[in-house]
Protein backbone atom coordinates (compact mmCIF):
# COMPACT_ATOMS: atom_id res chain seq x y z
CA UNK A 1 0.00 0.00 0.00
CA UNK A 2 1.65 3.59 -0.81
CA UNK A 3 1.92 5.91 1.35
CA UNK A 4 -0.96 8.46 0.56
CA UNK A 5 -3.13 5.62 0.75
CA UNK A 6 -1.88 4.94 4.01
CA UNK A 7 -2.61 8.18 4.91
CA UNK A 8 -6.01 8.26 3.23
CA UNK A 9 -6.96 5.75 5.61
CA UNK A 10 -5.78 7.18 8.97
CA UNK A 11 -7.34 10.06 7.54
CA UNK A 12 -10.54 8.58 6.82
CA UNK A 13 -10.78 6.83 10.41
CA UNK A 14 -9.81 10.20 12.37
CA UNK A 15 -12.72 12.00 10.44
CA UNK A 16 -15.30 10.10 11.71
CA UNK A 17 -15.08 11.08 15.60
CA UNK A 18 -15.97 14.10 14.17
CA UNK A 19 -20.28 14.36 14.82
CA UNK A 20 -22.41 13.51 11.90
CA UNK A 21 -26.21 15.26 11.55
CA UNK A 22 -26.71 13.98 7.94
CA UNK A 23 -27.92 10.93 7.22
CA UNK A 24 -30.12 8.93 4.43
CA UNK A 25 -30.49 4.94 3.20
CA UNK A 26 -30.11 4.33 -0.26
CA UNK A 27 -30.95 5.10 -3.15
CA UNK A 28 -29.49 8.53 -2.74
CA UNK A 29 -30.97 11.33 -5.59
CA UNK A 30 -30.87 14.59 -4.21
CA UNK A 31 -34.29 15.05 -4.05
CA UNK A 32 -34.28 15.72 0.03
CA UNK A 33 -32.24 18.17 2.24
CA UNK A 34 -31.16 15.68 4.29
CA UNK A 35 -29.46 13.90 1.37
CA UNK A 36 -26.47 16.47 2.44
CA UNK A 37 -23.07 15.09 2.03
CA UNK A 38 -20.70 16.63 4.64
CA UNK A 39 -17.34 18.18 2.70
CA UNK A 40 -13.65 17.81 4.15
CA UNK A 41 -10.02 18.60 2.99
CA UNK A 42 -11.56 21.98 2.03
CA UNK A 43 -14.00 20.77 -0.38
CA UNK A 44 -17.44 21.91 -0.92
CA UNK A 45 -20.88 20.32 -1.28
CA UNK A 46 -24.39 21.96 -2.64
CA UNK A 47 -27.20 20.91 -4.00
CA UNK A 48 -28.03 22.46 -7.48
CA UNK A 49 -30.57 22.12 -10.55
CA UNK A 50 -29.75 19.57 -13.35
CA UNK A 51 -28.04 21.26 -16.32
CA UNK A 52 -30.10 18.83 -19.02
CA UNK A 53 -33.61 19.41 -16.78
CA UNK A 54 -33.67 21.88 -13.72
CA UNK A 55 -36.06 20.56 -12.28
CA UNK A 56 -33.77 17.09 -11.42
CA UNK A 57 -32.26 18.01 -8.44
CA UNK A 58 -28.53 16.65 -8.41
CA UNK A 59 -25.89 16.79 -5.50
CA UNK A 60 -22.75 19.47 -6.46
CA UNK A 61 -19.33 18.48 -5.44
CA UNK A 62 -16.01 21.40 -6.09
CA UNK A 63 -12.88 20.62 -5.20
CA UNK A 64 -10.43 23.45 -4.70
CA UNK A 65 -7.12 22.26 -5.33
CA UNK A 66 -5.73 23.02 -2.24
CA UNK A 67 -5.56 19.15 -0.92
CA UNK A 68 -5.04 16.05 -2.38
CA UNK A 69 -7.43 13.90 -0.49
CA UNK A 70 -10.45 16.33 -0.42
CA UNK A 71 -14.38 14.29 -0.54
CA UNK A 72 -17.50 14.02 0.75
CA UNK A 73 -19.24 11.79 3.01
CA UNK A 74 -22.41 10.43 4.50
CA UNK A 75 -23.92 8.34 7.11
CA UNK A 76 -26.48 5.69 6.73
CA UNK A 77 -29.27 4.96 8.06
CA UNK A 78 -29.55 1.65 6.91
CA UNK A 79 -26.50 -0.12 6.32
CA UNK A 80 -24.91 -1.21 3.25
CA UNK A 81 -24.91 -5.36 3.57
CA UNK A 82 -22.48 -6.30 1.17
CA UNK A 83 -23.56 -10.12 1.71
CA UNK A 84 -26.77 -8.76 -0.57
CA UNK A 85 -25.88 -6.74 -3.23
CA UNK A 86 -21.43 -6.24 -3.83
CA UNK A 87 -22.45 -3.46 -6.01
CA UNK A 88 -23.31 0.37 -6.50
CA UNK A 89 -24.12 2.49 -8.99
CA UNK A 90 -24.37 6.28 -9.72
CA UNK A 91 -24.48 9.01 -12.30
CA UNK A 92 -21.34 11.64 -12.60
CA UNK A 93 -21.89 14.60 -14.40
CA UNK A 94 -18.79 16.29 -15.91
CA UNK A 95 -18.22 19.83 -17.18
CA UNK A 96 -14.72 19.17 -19.03
CA UNK A 97 -14.10 16.20 -21.44
CA UNK A 98 -11.46 14.98 -19.24
CA UNK A 99 -10.87 11.17 -17.49
CA UNK A 100 -12.05 11.42 -13.52
CA UNK A 101 -11.04 8.99 -11.19
CA UNK A 102 -14.11 8.58 -8.84
CA UNK A 103 -13.30 6.44 -5.58
CA UNK A 104 -16.15 5.03 -3.01
CA UNK A 105 -15.22 3.73 0.10
CA UNK A 106 -17.59 1.96 2.70
CA UNK A 107 -16.62 2.26 6.47
CA UNK A 108 -18.00 0.26 8.95
CA UNK A 109 -18.34 2.53 12.36
CA UNK A 110 -16.33 5.61 13.41
CA UNK A 111 -13.40 2.77 13.67
CA UNK A 112 -14.41 0.11 11.69
CA UNK A 113 -13.15 -1.60 8.92
CA UNK A 114 -12.88 0.62 5.58
CA UNK A 115 -13.24 -0.96 1.75
CA UNK A 116 -13.18 1.13 -1.50
CA UNK A 117 -12.93 0.95 -5.15
CA UNK A 118 -12.14 3.58 -7.82
CA UNK A 119 -13.57 3.71 -11.11
CA UNK A 120 -12.36 5.96 -14.20
CA UNK A 121 -14.86 7.66 -16.03
CA UNK A 122 -14.93 8.11 -20.14
CA UNK A 123 -13.34 11.12 -21.38
CA UNK A 124 -16.25 12.96 -22.35
CA UNK A 125 -18.22 15.87 -20.63
CA UNK A 126 -22.20 15.89 -19.34
CA UNK A 127 -24.00 12.87 -17.63
CA UNK A 128 -22.80 9.63 -17.84
CA UNK A 129 -25.04 6.92 -16.15
CA UNK A 130 -24.96 3.59 -13.65
CA UNK A 131 -21.04 3.99 -13.80
CA UNK A 132 -20.67 0.44 -11.78
CA UNK A 133 -18.22 0.25 -8.23
CA UNK A 134 -17.60 -3.71 -7.78
CA UNK A 135 -16.51 -4.16 -3.92
CA UNK A 136 -14.70 -7.02 -2.17
CA UNK A 137 -14.51 -8.59 0.15
CA UNK A 138 -18.76 -9.99 -0.35
CA UNK A 139 -19.11 -9.78 3.16
CA UNK A 140 -19.65 -6.92 5.69
CA UNK A 141 -22.39 -3.95 6.72
CA UNK A 142 -21.42 -0.78 6.18
CA UNK A 143 -22.82 2.61 7.58
CA UNK A 144 -20.50 5.23 6.12
CA UNK A 145 -20.24 6.35 2.63
CA UNK A 146 -17.68 8.35 1.51
CA UNK A 147 -16.75 10.13 -2.28
CA UNK A 148 -13.42 11.11 -3.72
CA UNK A 149 -13.39 12.28 -7.37
CA UNK A 150 -9.56 12.62 -8.17
CA UNK A 151 -8.05 11.23 -5.00
CA UNK A 152 -4.67 12.23 -4.85
CA UNK A 153 -4.81 15.02 -7.50
CA UNK A 154 -4.90 18.47 -6.86
CA UNK A 155 -6.70 19.27 -10.00
CA UNK A 156 -9.58 22.00 -8.77
CA UNK A 157 -12.92 20.86 -10.35
CA UNK A 158 -16.63 20.98 -9.85
CA UNK A 159 -18.87 18.29 -10.40
CA UNK A 160 -22.44 16.78 -10.26
CA UNK A 161 -23.60 13.37 -8.87
CA UNK A 162 -26.99 12.13 -9.03
CA UNK A 163 -29.07 8.82 -7.90
CA UNK A 164 -26.32 6.75 -5.94
CA UNK A 165 -27.84 3.17 -5.70
CA UNK A 166 -26.44 0.09 -4.18
CA UNK A 167 -28.79 -2.28 -6.40
CA UNK A 168 -30.74 -4.33 -3.70
CA UNK A 169 -33.26 -2.54 -4.78
CA UNK A 170 -33.17 -3.85 -8.42
CA UNK A 171 -35.37 -7.09 -8.48
CA UNK A 172 -34.17 -8.20 -11.64
CA UNK A 173 -32.73 -5.60 -14.17
CA UNK A 174 -35.09 -5.98 -17.58
CA UNK A 175 -32.01 -6.76 -19.96
CA UNK A 176 -34.31 -7.46 -23.37
CA UNK A 177 -33.74 -11.06 -22.80
CA UNK A 178 -37.09 -12.16 -21.23
CA UNK A 179 -38.93 -15.07 -22.20
CA UNK A 180 -41.61 -14.54 -24.08
CA UNK A 181 -44.75 -14.23 -22.59
CA UNK A 182 -47.81 -16.70 -22.93
CA UNK A 183 -50.80 -14.58 -24.28
CA UNK A 184 -53.79 -16.50 -23.09
CA UNK A 185 -56.01 -14.90 -21.21
CA UNK A 186 -59.35 -13.42 -22.93
CA UNK A 187 -59.13 -9.23 -22.84
CA UNK A 188 -61.70 -8.59 -24.83
CA UNK A 189 -63.71 -9.96 -28.13
CA UNK A 190 -67.00 -10.01 -29.80
CA UNK A 191 -67.91 -13.03 -30.58
CA UNK A 192 -71.24 -11.43 -33.35
CA UNK A 193 -74.09 -13.73 -31.49
CA UNK A 194 -76.90 -12.74 -33.05
CA UNK A 195 -79.94 -14.24 -34.25
CA UNK A 196 -80.81 -15.22 -38.11
CA UNK A 197 -81.82 -11.72 -38.54
CA UNK A 198 -79.66 -8.86 -39.37
CA UNK A 199 -79.00 -6.37 -36.65
CA UNK A 200 -76.60 -3.43 -36.23
CA UNK A 201 -73.45 -3.69 -35.11
CA UNK A 202 -72.53 -3.54 -31.17
CA UNK A 203 -71.94 0.29 -30.74
CA UNK A 204 -70.33 -0.46 -27.43
CA UNK A 205 -67.40 -2.17 -28.98
CA UNK A 206 -67.23 -0.72 -32.43
CA UNK A 207 -66.98 2.34 -34.44
CA UNK A 208 -68.14 3.24 -37.77
CA UNK A 209 -65.47 5.55 -39.47
CA UNK A 210 -66.94 7.19 -42.08
CA UNK A 211 -65.53 10.39 -42.53
CA UNK A 212 -62.98 10.50 -45.98
CA UNK A 213 -59.83 12.04 -44.98
CA UNK A 214 -58.98 13.68 -47.63
CA UNK A 215 -60.29 17.36 -49.25
CA UNK A 216 -61.97 15.84 -52.21
CA UNK A 217 -64.33 13.37 -49.82
CA UNK A 218 -61.78 10.11 -51.20
CA UNK A 219 -60.09 7.55 -49.13
CA UNK A 220 -56.15 6.95 -49.21
CA UNK A 221 -54.76 4.86 -51.95
CA UNK A 222 -57.03 5.77 -55.09
CA UNK A 223 -59.92 3.13 -53.06
CA UNK A 224 -63.05 3.70 -55.15
CA UNK A 225 -65.69 3.60 -52.10
CA UNK A 226 -67.62 5.47 -49.46
CA UNK A 227 -67.87 3.84 -45.68
CA UNK A 228 -71.05 4.29 -44.47
CA UNK A 229 -72.53 3.15 -40.89
CA UNK A 230 -75.74 2.01 -42.63
CA UNK A 231 -77.16 -2.18 -41.84
CA UNK A 232 -76.69 -2.31 -45.49
CA UNK A 233 -73.04 -2.61 -45.35
CA UNK A 234 -71.92 -3.78 -42.05
CA UNK A 235 -74.56 -6.09 -39.93
CA UNK A 236 -74.58 -9.26 -37.59
CA UNK A 237 -76.31 -12.14 -38.52
CA UNK A 238 -76.53 -16.21 -37.00
CA UNK A 239 -73.23 -15.70 -35.07
CA UNK A 240 -71.27 -13.31 -37.88
CA UNK A 241 -70.21 -10.33 -38.95
CA UNK A 242 -70.59 -9.21 -42.13
CA UNK A 243 -68.98 -6.28 -43.87
CA UNK A 244 -70.66 -5.95 -47.08
CA UNK A 245 -68.58 -4.50 -50.46
CA UNK A 246 -71.53 -3.49 -52.90
CA UNK A 247 -71.51 -1.50 -56.66
CA UNK A 248 -74.06 1.15 -56.00
CA UNK A 249 -73.96 5.16 -56.32
CA UNK A 250 -73.83 6.76 -53.01
CA UNK A 251 -73.30 10.01 -52.48
CA UNK A 252 -71.46 11.86 -49.44
CA UNK A 253 -68.85 14.53 -48.13
CA UNK A 254 -69.98 16.14 -51.73
CA UNK A 255 -68.41 13.27 -53.79
CA UNK A 256 -70.01 10.11 -55.19
CA UNK A 257 -68.28 6.83 -55.59
CA UNK A 258 -69.74 3.98 -57.49
CA UNK A 259 -69.04 1.23 -54.31
CA UNK A 260 -70.44 1.32 -50.60
CA UNK A 261 -68.91 -0.78 -47.52
CA UNK A 262 -67.90 -0.24 -44.19
CA UNK A 263 -64.61 0.75 -42.10
CA UNK A 264 -64.77 -0.49 -38.25
CA UNK A 265 -62.69 1.07 -35.16
CA UNK A 266 -62.67 -1.08 -32.10
CA UNK A 267 -63.61 0.68 -29.06
CA UNK A 268 -60.58 -1.30 -27.19
CA UNK A 269 -56.99 -0.25 -27.49
CA UNK A 270 -54.02 -2.56 -25.66
CA UNK A 271 -50.09 -2.79 -25.85
CA UNK A 272 -48.87 -6.51 -26.64
CA UNK A 273 -51.09 -9.41 -26.61
CA UNK A 274 -52.45 -11.72 -28.85
CA UNK A 275 -55.50 -11.24 -31.77
CA UNK A 276 -57.26 -13.84 -33.43
CA UNK A 277 -59.70 -13.11 -36.01
CA UNK A 278 -61.71 -16.05 -37.84
CA UNK A 279 -63.10 -14.88 -41.04
CA UNK A 280 -64.11 -15.64 -44.82
CA UNK A 281 -62.79 -13.39 -47.62
CA UNK A 282 -64.88 -11.33 -50.29
CA UNK A 283 -64.70 -12.34 -53.64
CA UNK A 284 -63.96 -10.12 -57.05
CA UNK A 285 -61.21 -8.39 -58.77
CA UNK A 286 -60.51 -5.00 -56.84
CA UNK A 287 -61.86 -6.06 -53.64
CA UNK A 288 -59.85 -5.48 -50.57
CA UNK A 289 -60.56 -6.62 -47.01
CA UNK A 290 -57.84 -5.93 -44.28
CA UNK A 291 -57.68 -6.88 -40.37
CA UNK A 292 -55.22 -4.33 -38.98
CA UNK A 293 -54.11 -2.11 -36.16
CA UNK A 294 -53.04 1.81 -35.96
CA UNK A 295 -51.69 3.77 -32.99
CA UNK A 296 -53.89 5.07 -31.09
CA UNK A 297 -52.26 8.07 -31.07
CA UNK A 298 -52.73 8.60 -34.79
CA UNK A 299 -53.88 11.93 -36.10
CA UNK A 300 -56.91 10.91 -38.35
CA UNK A 301 -60.24 12.66 -38.09
CA UNK A 302 -63.39 11.17 -38.26
CA UNK A 303 -61.37 7.86 -36.45
CA UNK A 304 -62.45 6.86 -32.51
CA UNK A 305 -59.42 8.02 -31.20
CA UNK A 306 -58.43 10.34 -32.62
CA UNK A 307 -60.17 13.66 -30.87
CA UNK A 308 -58.98 12.85 -27.49
CA UNK A 309 -55.45 11.05 -28.43
CA UNK A 310 -54.24 11.95 -32.15
CA UNK A 311 -51.01 13.39 -31.67
CA UNK A 312 -48.84 11.75 -34.31
CA UNK A 313 -49.12 11.16 -37.98
CA UNK A 314 -48.86 7.80 -40.03
CA UNK A 315 -46.90 5.90 -40.68
CA UNK A 316 -45.05 7.11 -37.49
CA UNK A 317 -47.89 6.17 -35.04
CA UNK A 318 -46.97 2.33 -36.34
CA UNK A 319 -49.23 0.14 -38.19
CA UNK A 320 -49.41 -3.57 -38.09
CA UNK A 321 -51.25 -5.11 -40.82
CA UNK A 322 -52.79 -9.01 -39.62
CA UNK A 323 -54.13 -10.11 -43.24
CA UNK A 324 -54.61 -8.02 -45.99
CA UNK A 325 -55.88 -9.62 -49.56
CA UNK A 326 -56.30 -8.31 -52.70
CA UNK A 327 -52.45 -6.82 -53.39
CA UNK A 328 -52.19 -9.70 -55.31
CA UNK A 329 -53.10 -12.92 -57.39
CA UNK A 330 -56.41 -14.52 -55.98
CA UNK A 331 -55.94 -16.10 -52.78
CA UNK A 332 -52.30 -14.42 -52.09
CA UNK A 333 -52.76 -13.00 -48.35
CA UNK A 334 -50.51 -10.65 -46.87
CA UNK A 335 -49.01 -9.46 -43.69
CA UNK A 336 -47.22 -6.24 -43.26
CA UNK A 337 -45.82 -3.34 -40.80
CA UNK A 338 -45.75 0.15 -41.53
CA UNK A 339 -43.70 2.77 -39.76
CA UNK A 340 -41.03 5.71 -40.14
CA UNK A 341 -38.27 3.44 -41.19
CA UNK A 342 -40.62 1.69 -43.97
CA UNK A 343 -43.94 2.45 -45.23
CA UNK A 344 -46.27 2.44 -48.15
CA UNK A 345 -44.99 -0.63 -50.40
CA UNK A 346 -42.80 -1.46 -47.11
CA UNK A 347 -40.45 -4.07 -47.22
CA UNK A 348 -41.02 -5.51 -43.89
CA UNK A 349 -43.23 -8.39 -45.26
CA UNK A 350 -44.53 -11.68 -46.25
CA UNK A 351 -47.33 -13.28 -48.18
CA UNK A 352 -48.61 -16.58 -48.54
CA UNK A 353 -51.11 -18.39 -51.10
CA UNK A 354 -54.18 -20.32 -49.03
CA UNK A 355 -57.40 -22.50 -50.21
CA UNK A 356 -60.08 -20.62 -51.13
CA UNK A 357 -59.85 -18.12 -49.22
CA UNK A 358 -64.05 -16.71 -50.09
CA UNK A 359 -65.30 -20.05 -49.38
CA UNK A 360 -63.12 -21.18 -46.69
CA UNK A 361 -62.35 -19.88 -42.77
CA UNK A 362 -58.71 -19.57 -41.78
CA UNK A 363 -57.99 -17.74 -38.39
CA UNK A 364 -55.69 -14.68 -38.98
CA UNK A 365 -53.90 -13.96 -36.04
CA UNK A 366 -51.20 -11.64 -35.19
CA UNK A 367 -48.77 -12.02 -31.33
CA UNK A 368 -47.04 -8.58 -30.58
CA UNK A 369 -44.87 -8.47 -27.49
CA UNK A 370 -42.24 -6.22 -26.21
CA UNK A 371 -39.69 -7.47 -28.95
CA UNK A 372 -41.38 -8.79 -31.66
CA UNK A 373 -44.82 -9.49 -33.83
CA UNK A 374 -45.06 -12.64 -35.36
CA UNK A 375 -48.21 -13.06 -38.03
CA UNK A 376 -50.16 -16.53 -38.26
CA UNK A 377 -52.54 -18.61 -39.92
CA UNK A 378 -54.35 -21.00 -38.21
CA UNK A 379 -52.38 -20.93 -35.74
CA UNK A 380 -49.29 -22.01 -37.55
CA UNK A 381 -46.27 -18.77 -37.82
CA UNK A 382 -45.34 -17.66 -41.22
CA UNK A 383 -43.60 -14.21 -40.53
CA UNK A 384 -42.02 -12.24 -38.04
CA UNK A 385 -40.79 -8.88 -37.57
CA UNK A 386 -37.99 -8.25 -35.40
CA UNK A 387 -35.74 -5.27 -36.25
CA UNK A 388 -32.04 -6.03 -34.58
CA UNK A 389 -32.56 -1.44 -33.78
CA UNK A 390 -35.67 -0.78 -31.98
CA UNK A 391 -36.87 3.14 -31.86
CA UNK A 392 -39.30 5.32 -32.91
CA UNK A 393 -38.34 4.44 -37.06
CA UNK A 394 -38.69 0.96 -36.46
CA UNK A 395 -40.58 0.25 -33.70
CA UNK A 396 -43.60 3.00 -32.53
CA UNK A 397 -44.92 -0.32 -31.06
CA UNK A 398 -44.51 0.49 -27.73
CA UNK A 399 -47.83 1.87 -26.91
CA UNK A 400 -51.57 1.50 -27.70
CA UNK A 401 -52.87 0.16 -30.89
CA UNK A 402 -56.34 -0.58 -31.92
CA UNK A 403 -58.21 -2.63 -34.15
CA UNK A 404 -59.71 -1.94 -37.88
CA UNK A 405 -61.92 -4.37 -40.09
CA UNK A 406 -62.39 -3.20 -43.49
CA UNK A 407 -63.50 -4.06 -46.78
CA UNK A 408 -61.92 -1.25 -49.54
CA UNK A 409 -62.41 -0.85 -53.94
CA UNK A 410 -60.00 -0.72 -56.22
CA UNK A 411 -56.65 1.81 -55.81
CA UNK A 412 -53.75 -1.13 -54.91
CA UNK A 413 -56.09 -3.91 -55.29
CA UNK A 414 -55.72 -3.23 -59.09
CA UNK A 415 -58.39 -2.98 -61.75
CA UNK A 416 -62.07 -4.02 -60.45
CA UNK A 417 -64.21 -7.09 -61.74
CA UNK A 418 -67.00 -5.03 -64.06
CA UNK A 419 -69.48 -7.89 -63.39
CA UNK A 420 -68.79 -6.88 -59.41
CA UNK A 421 -72.24 -6.65 -57.45
CA UNK A 422 -71.62 -7.20 -53.80
CA UNK A 423 -69.56 -9.40 -51.69
CA UNK A 424 -69.17 -9.87 -47.78
CA UNK A 425 -66.07 -10.48 -45.18
CA UNK A 426 -67.61 -12.65 -42.88
CA UNK A 427 -65.79 -12.70 -39.86
CA UNK A 428 -66.86 -15.53 -36.60
CA UNK A 429 -64.93 -13.64 -34.27
CA UNK A 430 -62.72 -11.11 -32.83
CA UNK A 431 -60.56 -11.81 -29.71
CA UNK A 432 -57.41 -10.63 -28.27
CA UNK A 433 -55.20 -11.99 -25.53
CA UNK A 434 -52.89 -10.96 -22.88
CA UNK A 435 -50.60 -12.98 -20.24
CA UNK A 436 -51.63 -13.23 -16.69
CA UNK A 437 -48.74 -11.50 -15.85
CA UNK A 438 -49.58 -8.15 -17.71
CA UNK A 439 -53.06 -8.37 -16.06
CA UNK A 440 -51.74 -8.78 -12.59
CA UNK A 441 -49.41 -5.67 -12.49
CA UNK A 442 -52.81 -3.72 -13.56
CA UNK A 443 -54.75 -5.34 -10.55
CA UNK A 444 -55.02 -2.58 -7.84
CA UNK A 445 -57.06 -2.46 -4.76
CA UNK A 446 -57.46 1.34 -4.35
CA UNK A 447 -56.94 4.10 -7.10
CA UNK A 448 -57.56 6.91 -4.13
CA UNK A 449 -53.51 7.94 -4.37
CA UNK A 450 -53.23 10.73 -6.61
CA UNK A 451 -49.88 10.84 -8.08
CA UNK A 452 -48.39 12.67 -11.12
CA UNK A 453 -45.46 10.75 -13.06
CA UNK A 454 -43.10 12.71 -15.77
CA UNK A 455 -41.79 12.85 -18.20
CA UNK A 456 -43.99 9.82 -19.88
CA UNK A 457 -42.10 8.34 -22.24
CA UNK A 458 -39.00 8.75 -20.36
CA UNK A 459 -34.94 8.44 -21.28
CA UNK A 460 -33.59 8.49 -17.65
CA UNK A 461 -34.85 9.51 -14.49
CA UNK A 462 -38.87 9.59 -13.82
CA UNK A 463 -40.49 11.68 -10.69
CA UNK A 464 -43.26 10.86 -9.00
CA UNK A 465 -45.20 13.91 -6.97
CA UNK A 466 -48.07 12.99 -4.27
CA UNK A 467 -49.74 14.97 -1.89
CA UNK A 468 -48.56 12.48 0.46
CA UNK A 469 -45.54 10.31 1.05
CA UNK A 470 -44.57 7.75 -1.19
CA UNK A 471 -43.51 4.70 0.69
CA UNK A 472 -42.53 2.63 -2.04
CA UNK A 473 -42.41 2.10 -5.51
CA UNK A 474 -42.68 -0.97 -7.75
CA UNK A 475 -41.96 -1.32 -11.22
CA UNK A 476 -43.05 -4.11 -13.57
CA UNK A 477 -41.70 -4.52 -17.55
CA UNK A 478 -44.37 -5.43 -19.92
CA UNK A 479 -44.90 -9.06 -19.36
CA UNK A 480 -45.70 -8.47 -15.38
CA UNK A 481 -41.79 -9.04 -14.23
CA UNK A 482 -40.92 -7.25 -11.27
CA UNK A 483 -38.32 -5.03 -12.14
CA UNK A 484 -37.44 -2.28 -9.59
CA UNK A 485 -38.25 -1.91 -5.78
CA UNK A 486 -37.22 0.88 -3.68
CA UNK A 487 -38.76 2.39 -0.63
CA UNK A 488 -39.11 6.06 0.37
CA UNK A 489 -40.32 8.85 2.47
CA UNK A 490 -41.00 11.45 0.30
CA UNK A 491 -43.73 13.44 -1.57
CA UNK A 492 -41.40 13.62 -4.56
CA UNK A 493 -39.18 10.63 -6.01
CA UNK A 494 -36.98 10.47 -8.73
CA UNK A 495 -36.60 7.07 -10.06
CA UNK A 496 -33.12 6.25 -12.43
CA UNK A 497 -34.36 3.44 -15.51
CA UNK A 498 -31.68 4.25 -17.60
CA UNK A 499 -30.34 0.79 -17.05
CA UNK A 500 -33.54 -0.19 -18.53
CA UNK A 501 -34.59 -1.31 -22.10
CA UNK A 502 -36.63 0.82 -24.10
CA UNK A 503 -40.88 -0.11 -23.98
CA UNK A 504 -44.13 0.02 -21.91
CA UNK A 505 -43.47 -0.55 -17.99
CA UNK A 506 -46.03 -0.11 -14.78
CA UNK A 507 -45.32 1.77 -12.15
CA UNK A 508 -47.14 1.01 -8.68
CA UNK A 509 -47.11 3.59 -6.37
CA UNK A 510 -47.85 2.40 -2.78
CA UNK A 511 -48.70 5.05 0.69
CA UNK A 512 -50.40 4.70 4.03
CA UNK A 513 -52.23 1.89 2.34
CA UNK A 514 -53.36 3.27 -0.64
CA UNK A 515 -52.03 2.02 -4.28
CA UNK A 516 -52.22 3.52 -8.10
CA UNK A 517 -50.97 1.96 -11.16
CA UNK A 518 -49.89 3.98 -13.87
CA UNK A 519 -48.37 2.73 -17.27
CA UNK A 520 -44.88 4.42 -18.60
CA UNK A 521 -42.83 4.38 -21.90
CA UNK A 522 -39.11 4.19 -21.24
CA UNK A 523 -37.56 5.48 -24.84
Amino acid sequence: MGAFMRRFLIFWVLLFFVTDCFSQELPLDFSSSNQKFESFGGSGFAFRGDPDDETNQVGQFFNDGLNADQGFYISLTKSIDLSKSQTIVLSFYSFDPNVHSITISLQNGELGSVVFETKDTAATSGWQHNIEFKFQPETGTYDRLSIYVDLGDKTPGTYLLDNINNGNNIVDKDDGNEEEPVYDVLIWSDEFDSSSTPITIDNSKWHHQTFPPSGDGSWFNGEEQHYTDRIDNSYQKDGFLYITLKRENFTSFGTTKAFTSARLNSKFAFTYGRVDVRAKLPEGDGAWPAIWTLGKNITETGGFWAEEFGTTAWPACGEIDIMEHGLGATNHTSSAIHTPSSFGNTINTSSQTLASVANNFYEYSMIWSPTKITFLVDDVPYYTYNPSTKNSSTWPFNLDQYLLLNVAMGGFAGPIDANFKESDMVIDYVRVYQSEAILSTQTINNKDLEVALYPNPVKNFLFIKSAENIENVTIYNAIGKKVLQQNYTSNTVKVNLGAFIKGMYFVKIYSLGKVNMKKIIIE
